[in-house]
């Protein structure tokens, strides 16, 4: 453990002995199997909201449970449960107590439950808590060792240099025990950073996350986590101490729990948000691919694959470490990822498709008191094709981004809107005043079942057509997620080459309005095929194969 020494010395010089005694003692206070399963092609992650599916005749979770055992057993093998606690605001991301299942929702025993079936995915929101938490309410009381937990900040210094994710006020006062407190707050008013300089804090989350894997956790996403450190005269993002923070947690829970998969959330420009790989050991096993939702989007609109191939020949994860593919989530579509990656009129022509299909705009304040794009707020189906389309071609070109995902290198990650063919929910979002609630509408599973069995419906073809997809892939090996991968294009067709000492795969997709054909090779057998009465190498407007040939 020289090397968590180390990191702990860096952090809290002096407290270091302190440090690692306390984190024996919490390492002490959970019964963890030490299982150990490495990430392999069956793995498929399942995104959703513990009430995304509802039925008013009992819990959630025991909804979701039912739901996903009936329906999805064969296409997932995981379910990430976005925040499930108890929470004051932003749809679960505002956490009042990191310990307890928000009563709405159901119980532990009903996670546990999900468990038996599913491997779990849990939120670790821990940049920042509820303001309603009783961590809070301590602090402003200066209840030791609360009055630590959170930032006390001056509001005539200079923070011009923080990155802003949102254009709402850096700081927000407080009344605290004597007088007023001015308190750091990234996101929202409601949503208070902690203090990662005070050595209690550290060790209370590394509690929470302990917690979280007892509880059967064997994804843990790391949640805001570029913005944890905080010091005034620097961006306050992506510092020194937040990596020395992440590689900390990672050594520990290597230590009680090696097959624990770490998820970073860095909705930022691509080097910086590979950059949580570390040196491929020691930070996080997977970091979003925050750049993939809107570039394959552009690269469908502009019928034009370069940008896109040459962008996934620069994927070199590092180490045991892969990506976290995904095109849709509960938060919009980012666009800081395409930084430096395609021009600003691309992204502003990307910004009014969404307005155009019935979707919103976020901006971020740039600091010089202009704004920019952030995220495009749009259920991606509608993103990628005007809703009044044919849904033929809603479904060929929505369907055709899903099969980049999934074959690129990587652990897919599928938002329950995405797999269910849902479309926006602009009332929400507009009765709300929230843009993201767009895409987070609650289902009625009695309703959801009946879509899904009547085939005259949206519903009915994607999920029945992305379904037989994701049975392909999860018994596939050269989906494996750390394999290796070659991309090329000709003309307006992408192609991923996947290969073993066995066997090779071309996934090969056609961005373009106009039939294509490719040099075909022989001995080709279809894995899956988006039309399945045309030949291999032929492809349609908007048509995907998965083709295979033994060596």
């Amino acid at each position: 453990m020289a090397n968590l020494r180390r990191l702990l010395t860096e952090l809290y010089p002096g407290d270091e002995d302190k440090a690692l005694e306390e984190i024996v003692k919490i390492k002490n206070r959970y019964d963890i199997n030490p299982k150990t399963k490495k990430l392999d092609e069956s793995d498929v992650i399942l995104i959703t909201y513990g009430d995304g599916l509802f039925d008013k005749s009992q819990a959630p979770l025991k909804t979701l449970k039912t739901f996903c055992a009936d329906y999805l057993s064969e296409s997932i093998s995981a379910i990430h449960l976005l925040p499930c606690f108890p929470f004051s605001s932003d749809d679960g991301f505002s956490v009042i107590d990191y310990y307890e299942i928000n009563p709405e929702l159901g119980d532990w025993e009903d996670i546990r439950a999900l468990a038996v079936d599913f491997h779990l995915m849990f939120d670790a929101v821990v940049n920042h808590m509820s303001k309603a938490s009783k961590w809070f309410k301590s602090f402003l009381d200066a209840v030791p060792p609360y009055d630590d937990y959170f930032i006390k900040a001056e509001p005539d210094l200079d923070y011009s240099m923080v990155v802003r994710p949102r254009a709402l006020p850096l700081l927000h006062g407080y009344r605290g025990k004597d007088d007023e407190v001015n308190v750091w707050t990234t996101f929202s008013e409601d949503q208070v950073d902690l203090n990662y300089k005070s050595l209690d804090v550290f060790l209370q989350i590394l509690d929470v996350l302990l917690f979280y894997v007892s509880k059967g956790a064997r994804f843990i996403r790391l949640d805001a986590i570029a913005f944890l450190w905080k010091e005034i005269g620097t961006t306050c993002i992506h510092l020194p101490e937040t990596h020395m923070v992440i590689q900390a947690y990672r050594k520990i829970i290597d230590s009680v729990a090696p097959s624990t998969v770490l998820i970073t959330e860095t909705n930022v420009p691509h080097i910086e948000n590979i950059s949580y790989f570390g040196d491929g050991t020691n930070e996080a096993h997977m970091v979003y691919n925050f750049t993939l939702p809107p570039l394959l989007a552009l690269s469908l609109h502009q019928e034009n694959v370069e940008t896109l191939v040459q962008w996934a020949i620069s994927l070199q994860p590092v180490g045991n470490t892969c990506f976290f593919n995904f095109t849709a989530s509960h938060d919009g579509v980012g666009v800081r990822p395409l930084q430096g990656i395609v021009s600003d009129k691309a992204v502003n022509m990307l910004a009014d498709k969404a307005l155009e299909h019935g979707g919103f705009v976020s901006f971020k304040d740039n600091g010089d008191g202009t704004r920019s794009p952030y995220e495009l707020n749009c259920n991606y189906l509608e993103l990628l094709t005007h809703p009044e389309a044919k849904d033929s071609l809603r479904i060929d070109r929505f369907l055709l981004t899903q099969s980049v995902m999934l074959c690129m290198p990587g652990v897919p990650g599928i938002y329950y809107h995405s797999l269910l063919g849902s479309q926006n929910d602009r009332e929400a979002a507009l009765a709300s005043g929230i843009n993201r609630r767009i895409n987070r509408e609650k289902l009625s599973v009695e309703e959801l079942k009946d879509s899904l069995s009547s085939t005259d419906t949206l519903r009915y073809h994607i999920f029945q057509r992305y379904s037989a997809m994701l049975k392909v892939r999860r018994t596939e090996e050269l989906f494996n997620p750390y394999g290796h991968a070659t991309y090329k294009s000709q003309g307006e067709v992408f192609i991923i080459i996947r290969e073993n000492e066995r066997s090779v795969l071309y996934g090969i997709h056609n961005f373009s309005s106009v039939k294509r054909s490719l040099v075909a090779i022989a001995g080709t057998t279809f894995l899956y095929n988006s039309h399945p009465k045309s030949k291999a190498w032929e492809l349609l407007p908007y048509q995907f194969q998965w083709l295979k040939i033994e060596k």
